[in-house]
């Protein structure tokens, strides 16, 4: 017959409720004094008062060794505590999905000149709604409106938190109680299964459907057009494509077929663009001034897409039906604030030199990206993640496609080069590589890639230098 140490029967020993100490005293101890600098007392109080009840409920059920009760214990698990309920739930994520405007990370990145700006606004009063000249009153739309009468050729312009509360008011404004014509092939639903007939409804205007899915012509416009017709809208299918046996009536002519019945004819372009991408080599995409150049009326936008600057929505054209918008009640539940004025400012100067756009604007240049830039990133990165992941995974570098994301050109791709994972162990494939998408996407600095055919894709596209830098010290010094 064995007996125990005294000390292992210690280690093994349970810890009653009476053993825990009081609040008070572990408050005391030295060690917790710089824990109460960084947290205060009030949040460091409550987060300790938490963790002795649930050392408390453990004793209570016989499950709280004695060695957990020890002071500095509870202290190291206060800190631990701490530390986690103060981090951030909005956190900065490496895209290696490549989709480069992420409508679920965030859209376009700033450029510099935009997050210079912002920080200016900041911690100082502006002029937000203060005409310098009168002394009186202003409205905050003259800070961006007449760089965007600019760069579109409209009269006039409003800016609301984004493009679907563009859509929203542009509704509300113009036609409460009234039909708005709109072809049934272009009854889109956008992120987070909001659809136009939805927004239609919320607008307090009725939707009136002309033609198929597929082909729509102007005499099911002209048929439509009524006594309590409001509105003829067009919507830019930007986030799929009907293709084959299909036929759209063309912008001009809705705009003719407006102008014989007095009625307004607008245009929903989603992801709107200031300039011609085709100029870099990209898809053309219709720009807000082309499509007011064919006699449109309004034209609603976004401003984090193609367009490349923070969450907003724009109203541009006429400025007779602008100035009857920005009187509505809803436009000042949906304005926004100085910060994105002070974003959208800096980065609509931008496009007065467009020939300068792909090295200053950060979306132009991540989408005009060469692909051998992105294979020489790819092709660094490779020997330190193989390393990481040991023997059972391969990680190749291989060409893949990335695409421009948030509902602008879903059919068309950019050619890109990242890094391919797949597992070469005995388990199940799939699983393997899911649980390893969970493991990157879970790490302090989140890594989101995609999964294809049970392999895990991280197109490198939208990698900085800095962030790769980042990755590589990580995956050199770690086992993932």
């Amino acid at each position: 017959m064995t007996h125990s140490s005294p000390a292992v029967a210690a280690l093994h020993a349970l810890a009653q409720p009476a053993d825990l100490p009081a609040l008070d005293k572990v408050l005391h101890q030295p060690a917790l004094k710089p824990c109460i600098e960084q947290y205060g007392l009030t949040l460091v109080t409550q987060q300790l008062r938490e963790l002795l009840a649930q050392l408390r409920t453990q004793a209570l059920s016989q499950q709280l060794p004695l060695t957990q009760v020890a002071a500095d214990h509870i202290i190291e698990q206060l800190i631990a505590k701490l530390d986690q309920v103060t981090r951030s739930e909005l956190k900065t994520v490496i895209n290696l999905t490549g989709t480069v405007l992420h409508t679920n990370l965030g859209r376009a990145l700033l450029p510099d000149s935009a997050v210079q700006a912002v920080a200016q606004v900041l911690t100082q009063p502006t002029n937000l709604e203060f005409d310098l000249d009168t002394g009186k009153r202003g409205d905050r739309d003259t800070l961006v409106e007449t760089l965007i009468c600019d760069l579109t050729g409209a009269e006039a312009a409003t800016v609301v938190n984004n493009n679907a509360a563009a859509v929203l008011l542009m509704l509300s404004a113009l036609a409460p109680q009234k039909e708005v014509v709109v072809s049934r092939g272009e009854l889109v639903e956008i992120g987070g299964s909001f659809r136009i007939p939805d927004i239609m409804s919320s607008a307090g205007c009725r939707l009136k459907e002309v033609g198929t899915t597929n082909r729509t012509h102007y005499a099911d416009y002209e048929r439509a057009i009524g006594e309590h017709t409001a509105m003829l809208m067009k919507v830019h299918c930007s986030n799929y494509a009907v293709v084959g046996f299909t036929k759209e009536t063309a912008l001009s002519q809705l705009v003719t077929l407006g102008q014989q019945h007095q009625i307004p004819v607008t245009m929903d372009l989603g992801s709107g663009t200031l300039v011609d991408l085709a100029q870099w080599g990209l898809p053309h995409e219709p720009t807000v001034k082309e499509t007011l150049q064919s006699g449109v009326d309004l034209v609603t936008f976004s401003g984090d897409k193609l367009l490349g600057g923070p969450q907003a929505g724009f109203i541009v054209g006429r400025k007779a039906l602008v100035d009857k918008i920005k009187k509505h009640p809803l436009k000042r539940a949906l304005r926004v604030g100085k910060l994105t004025m002070a974003a959208l400012e800096s980065v609509l100067a931008l496009y007065r030199s467009p020939e300068l756009l792909p090295e200053r604007l950060t979306t132009l240049g991540l989408l005009t990206r060469a692909q051998s830039d992105i294979q020489q990133q790819a092709n660094t990165l490779q020997p330190s993640l193989q390393q990481a992941l040991g023997h059972d995974y391969q990680v190749s570098c291989e060409p893949m496609y990335s695409q421009i994301g948030s509902g602008a050109m879903p059919v068309e791709s950019l050619p890109s080069f990242g890094l391919v994972i797949r597992y070469l162990g005995q388990a199940k494939a799939g699983r393997q590589i899911m649980q390893l998408e969970r493991t990157l996407r879970t790490q302090p600095l989140p890594i989101i890639g995609r999964i294809h055919k049970d392999a895990l894709y991280l197109d490198c596209r939208c990698l900085s230098e800095q962030q790769a830098d980042t990755l590589s010290t990580n995956w050199s010094a770690t086992q993932l």
